[in-house]
């Protein structure tokens, strides 16, 4: 199994997580988004809309999109779960999990970016960055804070938990004030403990800097 990847990509990062969660060996395949490697043909070929992160499997076929993966992952490799049996919980999570990866995420990617420092200049991109996660980390907040800890629908890691985590490394990078999130702080505490967390971090990454 292949795992096409960035290790600043947030996405890529999500499905690292979920991959280590779920004990599944991969092969970690670098491709470097600053040098425009996914806008060649050949990755092109693999995944048309040209992103990170896609996953192709044993027998070859690719899946994309790191919620489609993840949730590919829960189905076929059910233990250890990161989405419990109540129907309304999984909602619940599911929608936590799309308002970042939806809503908040595509922001900050590379090509929005800098389509909109095109459009504009580069401190208005930053400027939308920053408020777009602010906005998105707020609701978060708002969701899971009457929820039991120390994760963000209880005792284990969920979906929710995989799709957190990533993101404040990009609160982090446009400077994002987390001083009133207090239970998505203690989320990301509470994940950083985990070999699985720890082990997708970008920094450790073989094509890290």
């Amino acid at each position: 199994m292949k795992l096409y990847t960035y290790f600043r990509s947030g996405a890529a990062w999500r499905v690292r997580i979920g991959l280590n969660w779920k004990g599944v060996p991969y092969e970690a395949v670098p491709m470097d988004l600053r040098t425009g490697a996914q806008a060649s043909p050949e990755w092109k070929a693999v995944n048309p809309q040209g992103l990170v992160p896609a996953l192709e499997l044993d027998d070859g076929t690719v899946l994309t999109q790191s919620l489609a993966i993840l949730e590919w992952l829960e189905e076929t490799h059910p233990q250890p779960a990161f989405l419990p049996a109540d129907p309304l919980i999984r909602a619940k999570i599911r929608a936590v999990s799309l308002a970042i990866a939806a809503d908040t995420h595509p922001i900050q990617n590379l090509g929005t970016l800098k389509r909109i420092e095109t459009l504009t200049n580069a401190d208005t991109a930053r400027q939308w960055a920053h408020d777009t996660i602010a906005h998105g980390l707020a609701a978060v907040e708002t969701w899971i804070a009457r929820n039991p800890g120390p994760y963000a629908f209880g005792a284990q890691p969920t979906l929710a938990d995989i799709l957190i985590v990533p993101q404040l490394t990009n609160a982090a990078r446009f400077k994002v004030d987390l001083t009133a999130l207090p239970r998505i702080r203690e989320v990301n505490a509470a994940c950083a403990e985990l070999p699985a967390f720890q082990n997708a971090r970008p920094e450790v990454q073989p094509d890290a800097d």
